[in-house]
């Protein structure tokens, strides 16, 4: 059985962000409020302790120095490569977030921790065209060798791996419950993102509570 103590968070920074000008979309600021730093706090409140960051960037280890980073193991892998570099960096389950996520709640994060207790890969239902999020989603360590084998084999879908392993859904009235997914799940890509989340942000988003 997995219980919410015996998980640990990761936070994945990648990508280019060439929508975005090449500007590290997690430091970028909503509502006068790094999305890295609200993830951080948000992972703080869901598990108790710090969350890892998995990230490529020279600096990365100055952006919060208290966090541990970790290199992708996989070079050039995309999200994919990032999710197995979380899942490998220790024996316990992950559950990761996106570092361009800025509205993810800590009891979301709580809920996909809970949901590995039956599955292997645990992921909430979006709303959107893929129909989960699987860069906010919770993975055992047997994901590993499922994820390492799509790669190996160019396949670098984020979901493209699944039939390999036990895969469950927090289903998408459950999500709601967090707040409507077209908000949790808003991500920043270009700077007219960084403006639509100026306007989703509630007011209690800068101090972390909502």
């Amino acid at each position: 059985m997995v219980t919410r103590s015996a998980v640990r968070c990761a936070i994945i920074a990648g990508g280019s962000a060439s929508r975005m000008g090449g500007a590290p979309k997690g430091l970028l600021e909503v509502a006068g409020r790094r999305t890295l730093d609200r993830l951080v706090e948000q992972a703080v409140l869901a598990f108790g302790e710090l969350p890892l960051l998995v990230a490529n960037a020279p600096d990365a280890a100055r952006w919060r120095p208290e966090l541990d980073v970790v290199a992708d193991r996989i070079p050039g892998a995309g999200p994919l490569g990032g999710l197995y570099t979380a899942i490998m960096a220790g024996p316990a389950p992950v559950v990761c977030v996106a570092w361009d996520l800025p509205f993810v709640p800590h009891q979301l994060l709580t809920a996909l921790a809970t949901g590995l207790r039956d599955y292997d890969a645990f992921l909430p239902e979006s709303g959107g065209p893929r129909g989960v999020e699987p860069l906010c989603a919770g993975y055992r360590p047997h994901c590993a060798t499922a994820i390492r084998a799509a790669i190996d084999g160019g396949n670098l879908s984020a979901v493209g791996w699944h039939q390999a392993v036990k895969v469950g859904r927090l289903d998408l009235a459950a999500v709601s419950r967090f707040g409507p997914p077209g908000r949790l799940f808003f991500n920043l890509n270009t700077p007219e993102d960084v403006v639509s989340a100026e306007a989703l942000a509630g007011p209690n988003w800068g101090a972390g509570l909502a």
